[in-house]
């Protein structure tokens, strides 16, 4: 399975307060695979991760803007969580066009945890199932997404997982999703 995403772009979008595990397992399992992955946050320079929301863990270096950066960049998005991140996120007016395109072009979309705020924020949910952090369900609810609880959920190109402990589920299917 070494090399299926070989020539695959993939953005991975996060801010200050994005779960360190949940933005460095994914990127190295496509990295693993020959995809080509960049970091786009809202500004240029480093941000900083955390681990369990509270404890400050590793910087990384920003790769792109999202203010410059467009979904064509691109052939697949992963949006990890943390409770910061994707509330930073989802109040950046970039960071939810760019969302809303990659669903409006129907490009795949990866979201675990708090990520799928941003795709509520993008108005992307209605009709889909998606499953998340527990706290954030009724916020899907309440955008038109239909809840289930599963380690990992793929609906139409949009693929969500719950927390830290589905990552291997959850790499295992943006492999595979993104390879498609």
């Amino acid at each position: 399975m070494a090399d299926t995403l070989t020539g695959r772009r993939v953005a991975v979008l996060a801010a200050d307060g994005v779960e360190q595990v949940e933005l460095v397992q994914p990127r190295q399992a496509l990295v693993d695979q020959g995809a080509d992955v960049e970091l786009v946050s809202l500004h240029d320079g480093r941000i900083q991760a955390m681990s369990g929301d509270i404890e400050p863990a590793d910087q990384f270096t920003v790769d792109r803007e999202v203010s410059k950066v467009g979904v064509d960049d691109y052939d697949a998005l992963v949006v990890p969580g943390g409770t910061v991140n994707p509330d930073n996120l989802r109040s950046d007016g970039d960071a939810v066009r760019f969302v809303r395109d990659f669903v409006a072009r129907g490009k795949p979309v990866a979201a675990i945890c708090h990520g799928p705020w941003i795709l509520v924020e993008a108005d992307v949910v209605r009709g889909r199932t998606l499953t998340s952090y527990p706290s954030i369900r009724t916020d899907i609810r309440n955008a038109g997404g239909v809840v289930v609880e599963e380690e990992v959920v793929t609906d139409h190109g949009l693929t969500t997982s719950r927390n830290p402990d589905d990552l291997p589920a959850f790499c295992e299917r943006i492999v595979r999703e993104f390879a498609g």
